[in-house]
C-alpha cells in the first residue's frame, strides 16, 4: 500500500503534565520513517489560549488543524498521521471523510473514548473531546457540523470512560468492544460488517495497549490489548476493508532516550498499517 506519513508533534491538546514529551515521541517515530514518504506539520511553540471555547490552548489547536488540513490536501496515497496527542485526528479523519466517495467507518483503538464535550470535560483538554467533535458535539469553531454518525464508529479496547461519556455511548448506541473481545479479530470484523463498512479509518492511541506492553504513555490503563492482538486486528481489517487513513498517537516517553524501548512495538503497528 502506498502511504505517506504526516508527523504532527502537537502537544497542546493533551491534559498531561508531560504533554511536551509528545514532541519527543513524534520525533522518535519520525526517525524510523522513510524520509521520502514523510511530511511534517509545523506546530507552534506557544500553548495558546482558550478564547472562551472551553478548550484549553484552543488557539494553537485551531492553527495546527488548519496547517494539517493544508498538508493532507497535498498527500499522495493513504495518509498515516503520527502524533502528538489524539487531537490531530480531527484533521486526519475529516480529510478521509471528505476525500472518500463511500462513507467512512472509524475504528477508535483507545483506552478512552474521547467523547467529552467542552461542558462535560473534567480537564478542558481537547484530546478527550476529539471523537465527540467528529460526531458534532465539540466546539463549533473546529467542526460546525458532524462529520460522522455514531453508527460509523467502533470503540475498540476502550475501558476507561467518564460518566458523561458512558451515558453518550449508551444513548447513541455506539459499538464498543472490550480488550478481551480483541483476543481475535472476529468481533471487530463482525462489528464493521454490521456497520456496513467499506472504507475504514484506524485510530490507534497507544494507551489501548496493556501497560505491560508499552511505557511511554501518559494515561496508562490496566488490562489492555496486547501488541500481537492489536496488529492482528489491524491486518485483518485491512484484508477485508479499504483503509483510507490511520493515526498513531499519544507516544510520550519519559525521556528521549527512553523512547528507544518502545519503538519496536510502535514500528510493529506501523508495519501492520502499511504492509
Amino acid at each position: 500500500m502506498a502511504a505517506t506519513f504526516v508527523v504532527v508533534p502537537q502537544w497542546q491538546g493533551s491534559g498531561s503534565s508531560r504533554a511536551m514529551r509528545l514532541i519527543d515521541g513524534a520525533e522518535a517515530v519520525r526517525g524510523d520513517l522513510p524520509s521520502s514518504a514523510t511530511r511534517v506539520v509545523e506546530v507552534p511553540a506557544g500553548a495558546g489560549e482558550s478564547l472562551g471555547t472551553g478548550v484549553d490552548r484552543f488557539s494553537s489547536i485551531e492553527l495546527i488543524a488548519a496547517a494539517s488540513d493544508a498538508v493532507l490536501r497535498e498527500v499522495e496515497g493513504v495518509p498515516i498521521v503520527i502524533g502528538g496527542d489524539c487531537g490531530i485526528e480531527l484533521s486526519a479523519v475529516r480529510h478521509a471523510v471528505r476525500s472518500t466517495v463511500e462513507p467512512v467507518t472509524l475504528v477508535w483503538f483507545d483506552a478512552h473514548p474521547d467523547l467529552n464535550t467542552p461542558e462535560s470535560s473534567p480537564s478542558g483538554a481537547f484530546h478527550g473531546m476529539v471523537l465527540r467533535t467528529l460526531l458534532g458535539g465539540g466546539p463549533r469553531e473546529l467542526a460546525a457540523e458532524a462529520l460522522l454518525e455514531p453508527a460509523q464508529v467502533v470503540l475498540a479496547g476502550t475501558r476507561a470512560l467518564d460518566d458523561a461519556e458512558a451515558a453518550f455511548v449508551d444513548e447513541a448506541g455506539i459499538r464498543m468492544l472490550a480488550p478481551a473481545q480483541l483476543a481475535t479479530p472476529d468481533a471487530l470484523l463482525a462489528a464493521l460488517r454490521e456497520a456496513g463498512a467499506g472504507a475504514v479509518y484506524l485510530h490507534v492511541d497507544l494507551d489501548v495497549l496493556d501497560p505491560g506492553e508499552i511505557d511511554g504513555v501518559a494515561f496508562p490503563e490496566p488490562f489492555g490489548v496486547g501488541a500481537a492482538e492489536l496488529t492482528a486486528a489491524i491486518r485483518a481489517v485491512r484484508e477485508e476493508f479499504t483503509l483510507v487513513g490511520a493515526g498513531i498517537t499519544e507516544f510520550a516517553p519519559s525521556t528521549p532516550e527512553a523512547a528507544v524501548e518502545d519503538l519496536p512495538t510502535i514500528l510493529r503497528i506501523v508495519s501492520a498499517l502499511v504492509r
